[in-house]
């Protein structure tokens, strides 16, 4: 071990090398092999050897910055090893320190397939071309003359967007080079899918913004990631759902971490009614649900509806209760009501059915967020490229087949009967699981699918921005 800093590989998991003293190991082995074997040169060595092999091992396992810096609802602390007892008892005699070192990481099918994307775009990085493709006065259309064909083909073959031999017609050489059609346009569109923009092949200004993104960013957006994968509970047990903000997708894991349902989700405006990232347990479902509108909504969107239109509650299906629950008006709103509603010592709800905001069944994690699952009367947002409208809860594309599969094992609870309950059954009727499934609501601005499909995302929260600024200070993290 003394020969063999964990220094080393350090750049190759996304971590930086100089955390661990990289720069200074040349010049400790010098003075170790010159000090002829002194007692003081050695353990002087043998701590700073110690001290970055249990900060390497830390950072592998939970990672460098405590999620909950970020006010994450993240809890790393259940994963803490106690350090110089690991060492000891793992490393320092192992004669397999890399298969040691591996058991140490997050065991996830996405965190491995994470780390092997950052070594393929790590060695993209030395052929990668330099610079911005050329620039098009309007949007190229497949069909249009782009000056830039022959560049974009390089880029797209080096990504793996476009085979190497599929855009020979648009060499150089030939007389259509710098017409944009064919196979160079199917790149694109390979490109644009795994980009999170609509695939249609044009090379508009999102499209253009994606293509001259620098390798190095891509090459920070997977360690950011791979950083978020350690912050991951070690295991999750049975059928863990996993919402990736960024991306608009929701997932449900199997027990063998393969994607059992995948579904195009709406998460909370950027800026203004964010959706938090978190990790929880779903105990249980809520068909044909009230939504008891939140005092932040009341205020600053109800209350003035109301004042505006005197028949506004009667319009949306809202109704103001006490705080028993009790139906106070389901239609003109006196002044005293109103008072008494903005002082909060009322409440608004919505009634339960096809308008309702939450749609007609919502999935219950509790938390200090007051954050869920839910589907949604508006489902043409689904089909949006960019998809963060919401007050800050999920919607979700496809509820009852969600709900199906949760309920799966549980007796008559078909994707019939579930579609039953929601459109026709008892008002805000609860449905316990059987068993609390673990929710994650991440951040993964890279994400690996299970054919190796790399795909990037917008900082559409700018949490990469904020993980980037505190590592670049260097250790000691928060």
């Amino acid at each position: 071990m003394r020969s063999s800093p964990l220094s080393r590989t350090a750049g190759r998991k996304g971590l930086n090398p100089d955390d661990y003293d990289a720069s200074l190991w040349p010049q400790r082995l010098e003075a170790l092999k010159t000090s002829s074997g002194d007692p003081g040169a050695l353990a002087e060595f043998d701590v700073a050897l110690t001290v970055g092999a249990m900060r390497y091992i830390s950072d592998l396992h939970i990672g460098r910055i405590n999620p909950k810096h970020f006010k994450f609802g993240i809890d790393v602390q259940q994963k803490l090893y106690d350090l110089p007892s690991f060492l000891a008892q793992n490393i320092i005699n192992s004669t397999d320190v890399p298969g040691a070192l591996s058991k140490v990481e997050p065991q996830y099918d996405g965190y491995r397939r994470t780390a092997a994307a950052l070594q393929t775009y790590l060695q993209l990085a030395s052929i990668y071309p330099a610079g911005a493709l050329p620039e098009a006065a309007k949007t190229v259309a497949p069909g249009d003359n782009y000056t830039g064909v022959e560049q974009l083909i390089q880029r797209l073959q080096l990504l793996g967007d476009m085979p190497r031999d599929a855009g020979a017609s648009n060499q150089p050489d030939s007389e259509n080079s710098a017409i944009y059609t064919g196979p160079v346009v199917d790149g694109v569109k390979h490109f644009q899918i795994r980009h999170g923009i609509t695939p249609d092949g044009k090379l508009g200004s999102e499209t253009m913004r994606q293509l001259n993104t620098p390798i190095s960013t891509r090459i920070t957006q997977l360690s950011d990631s791979l950083e978020r994968w350690r912050w991951l509970p070690e295991s999750f047990s049975p059928l863990p759902v996993a919402v990736n903000i960024p991306e608009f997708v929701l997932r449900v894991f199997n027990p063998d971490h393969k994607i059992a349902l995948r579904m195009n989700v709406v998460v909370g405006r950027a800026l203004r009614t964010e959706t938090p990232v978190f990790a929880e347990e779903m105990k249980y479902i809520v068909f044909r649900p009230y939504w008891n509108v939140p005092p932040s909504i009341a205020r600053g969107e109800t209350i003035p509806s109301i004042q505006k239109n005197p028949h506004y509650l009667a319009q949306k299906g809202f109704e103001i209760t006490d705080q028993s629950g009790r139906v106070i008006t389901s239609d003109a709103v006196s002044a005293e009501v109103l008072a008494q509603l903005r002082a909060g010592k009322l409440m608004v709800r919505q009634r339960p059915g096809p308008a309702n905001a939450l749609g007609l069944i919502k999935f219950i994690f509790p938390n200090t967020n007051n954050v869920y699952l839910h589907s949604t009367p508006a489902p043409q947002l689904f089909s949006q490229s960019r998809r963060d409208f919401s007050h800050g809860c999920i919607r979700v594309q496809e509820p009852a087949e969600l709900a199906a599969f949760l309920l799966k094992g549980q007796p008559n609870w078909t994707l019939d009967a579930v579609n039953a309950a929601m459109q026709s059954g008892p008002d805000n009727r609860q449905v316990n699981l059987p068993t609390p499934v673990p929710v994650v609501i991440g951040y993964f601005t890279a994400f690996v699918e299970e054919d190796g499909q790399v795909h990037f995302f917008s900082d559409i929260y700018g949490h990469d921005k904020s993980l980037n600024a505190v590592l670049a200070k260097g250790p000691p993290y928060p």
